[in-house]
This record gives structure tokens, sequence and C-alpha cells, in this order.
């Protein structure tokens, strides 16, 4: 048993190993791409001047033409102050930039969506709405990346009001949804009552408040959810004390006003949710044995999980989900954004709600429970494509349903149009390969 353990861990260091040669190797992970054929040189007076003229002229006289003439409704912003990557903190726009560029193939390859990484070189939350009003005509959406709390929250909420095409907080909406989806099979697995078990949340910054907003909007009863941060159990006189955006919901929560911390909150619940800092050791062994029987813990934290797999599991938990790809049940939000935004950019829908990442967790959770879930297969994995299209399609049904879509489709015209984004992402790859225009290491 030992040399197994010994091998995950193993396992688990090997990707650090590899990127720093690999990123050195093609120096970036995205570039641009021609989208139409040039035969001659002559096709250049029709994709530029004089013909692109009557373009511009015709979106003068309806600047909606924009989105028939431009990739602006494939198009999104990943911005990023830098001030929350990943699990490591604060290192600003230039470190952040690989992490960015990481999401952006991401969303090329398992969404079909042109996702322009933007790390922007100031803090201040009023410069950064004013640069995403400025790029907005632009683009078709938003998707705000690795921003510190409590200015996200504030951040998500202006853009939302002030900007006419979605505003998308990954680290809160989409790390949310999937936790949703994997909760919801896990709890399946088990055979609970979703709206009897106890949940305690280790952390509460941008990924566990989305959720609890989730939660609330399902029918949760927050009041039987206990709350963690750095400072211990969220009380209700804690609660009182956070800002104006966030304080009304961590006030539902821990109804019995339980203090303590980490072991505390833990103690007797049916379901550890962890989006904290990267351990391992901020979850110990001895606190997941005080849990009910056939646990879950979600050690979420990147890099390293709060607390190893197998020790979790050693403890006592029946069902353990990461963050990681290299371990089973990754809990991640790629399983969310490329589908989320593919969904609201082909109904060129106005916003993103939370009744659309319910729907899109919906979505994920059944696509799996169909083909069979288990205790090391409560979501589904990157590798199953078609989960984003079911994913997309409904969220922009959810869309079209809100009233929120701009371009309504029929079921049929919404399939056919995801299917064709999302494979086209894929083959845009390999061609690239094939034609060793993308070598391999």
């Amino acid at each position: 048993m030992e040399d197994i353990f010994e091998n995950m861990k193993k396992k688990a260091e090997k990707p650090s190993q590899e990127s720093l040669a690999l990123h050195t190797h093609y120096q970036g992970k995205i570039q641009l791409a021609p989208k139409v054929p040039v035969r001659s040189y002559d096709d250049f007076a029709v994709w530029y001047t004089p013909g692109v003229a009557a373009v511009c002229q015709s979106i003068v006289n309806d600047k909606q033409a924009v989105y028939e003439y431009t990739n602006v409704g494939n198009a999104i912003a990943i911005v990023s102050d830098g001030t929350r990557v990943l699990g490591l903190g604060n290192i600003g726009p230039q470190a952040g930039l690989p992490v960015m560029e990481g999401k952006a193939l991401l969303f090329k390859y398992l969404g079909g969506v042109d996702a322009i990484p933007l790390c922007i070189g100031t803090k201040n939350i009023d410069e950064i709405i004013q640069f995403c009003k400025w790029i907005s005509p632009s683009i078709g959406g938003i998707n705000l990346e690795d921003i510190e709390n409590p200015k996200c929250f504030m951040l998500l909420q202006k853009l939302q009001e002030e900007l006419s095409i979605p505003v998308f907080h990954d680290d809160q909406q989409g790390t949310a949804t999937v936790t949703l989806a994997a909760l919801i099979n896990a709890v399946r697995v088990v055979k609970k009552d979703l709206k009897e078990i106890r949940i305690a949340l280790i952390g509460a910054g941008s990924a566990n408040y989305a959720l609890l907003k989730l939660l609330d909007r399902i029918g949760i009863d927050l009041g039987k959810i206990i709350a963690c941060d750095v400072n211990g159990v969220i009380t209700k006189d804690r609660a009182k004390n956070f800002d104006q955006i966030t304080k009304s919901l961590w006030l539902k929560t821990n109804e019995k006003n339980i203090s303590g911390g980490v072991e505390e909150a833990l103690k007797g619940a049916d379901v550890c949710i962890a989006y904290s800092k990267s351990g391992p050791g901020v979850i110990k062994t001895e606190w997941i044995k005080t849990m009910n029987k056939d646990a879950i813990v979600f050690a979420g934290a990147n890099p390293v999980p709060e607390i190893w797999p197998w020790e979790a599991k050693q403890a006592g938990a029946r069902i353990v989900a990461t963050g990681r790809s290299d371990f089973p049940n990754q809990v991640n939000n790629s399983l969310g954004f490329p589908a989320i935004f593919r969904g609201v950019l082909d109904v060129r829908a106005t916003k993103v709600t939370d009744e659309m990442c319910v729907a899109a967790a919906q979505a994920i959770a059944d696509f799996a429970y169909k083909k069979g879930i288990h205790e090391e297969y409560i979501v589904p994995t990157m590798e199953e494509d078609q989960v984003y299209v079911e994913e997309a399609i409904a969220v922009a049904k959810k869309a079209i349903e809100q009233g929120v879509a701009q371009k309504p489709l029929s079921d049929q015209e919404l399939r056919k149009k995801i299917e064709e984004r999302i494979k086209a992402g894929r083959i845009m790859e390999k061609v690239l390969v094939n034609a060793n225009v993308i070598k391999l290491p």
C-alpha cells in the first residue's frame, strides 16, 4: 500500500517537472490563425482595403451587424490583474500570463471560443472597469480571472450592470458550476439527500461564495452549512463585518452559530468542500475521521490540494475529488467555462445568470450519471467532448427561456451550430500538428 501512495505522489509531481521544458520549447501556448482563404494577393482587396470599407459602412448603419461581419461573436477577453493566480497569490500580470494563455487554449480546444489573454497593469477596480468598457466593442464577452477578493465581487457586479455583453468570473461562477455538478453526483453515489446533508465550506473566497449562491438558488437550507475562512468559522457576528455584497448570504449560514476552526467545521459533516490555500496539510486526516460515514471530500486548491487524495481516503472519506487532472474526480472549471461561453455566444446572450450556471451544472451531472457514476467517476473528464455540447445547449436554452438571448435558435439549429464550433477548435489543432506548423517536442 505504501508503494502505491509513493507512486501517486511521484505522478503528482511530474506535470510541474515537464511544464518548464515544454513552455520553453513553444514559448507560449496560443497564436493567431487566419479564418479566411488567401488564394492570391488580390484577395486582400476584399479582406482589407478597398473592399472592407463597404463592410464598415454597413456597421455604421447598424451596429449589431458587427456580429455578422466580424469575429466579435466568437471572441472573448480573459482579463486578469494577476492578484490571485491559482494557489500562488499576488504574482502580478506577467507571471499570471502563462495561466491565461492556458485558459485561452482550453477555451479554443474544448469550446471553440477565441479567447484573448489580457493581463493588465493595474489593480485599481475603477481602472479595470474602465478598461473592460473600452475593449467591449471588440468582443462578445469577458471572462474575469484570478482577481483577489473582495474586489472580484464588486468588479463582477459592476460590469454585469454596466455592460451589455456577458461578463463571467470563472473563479466564482465557473468553479461553483462544476462543484455543484460534482456534488449532485457524489450525493447520488452515497445515496444521501442533497437537501438534508451538512456541508462544510473551507475557504470563504470567490469559489465557495459563488457555490453558496447556487446552493441557495436550488433551495438548499444555508443554515446547515458551516463556512470557515482564514480566521475560523463564520459566525453571525463575524458575517456582519463582511463586505456589502457577500455578507447577506454568509449571515444565512451556521444557524446554530458554531464557533471554532476547520476542525469544528468538519465535525459531523457529510461533505467538505475546500477552496482555500495550497496544501498539503491544510486539512488534517484526523479531522476527516470526525466526519459522518460515507464522507465526501472536495480538496480544490491548486496546484496542491488541501489534503492529498490518498490521505483523505485513508482517513475514511468515501469520495475524494481535487482540481487536478492527474487524479480521479477532477472538479475543475475547465468542464464549465468553455461550454458556458459557447452557449451564451451562440444565442448572443447579454449576461450569464445563476440559473444558467445551475442548468450547466445539471447537464454536466446528468451526462456522467447516464454513463454510470461511481466513487471515482462523479463528473465527466475533459476527454468526453460531448459533455461540452450538452452543457452549451442547456445554457443557451436557459438564456432563451430567461429572455436574455438576442438571437434565439431552435433546438436543431442550436445543436448544429454548437457541435460545428466545438469540433472546429479541435480539428484546427490536429491540422496544424499534421502540417508540422506545431512541432512536436
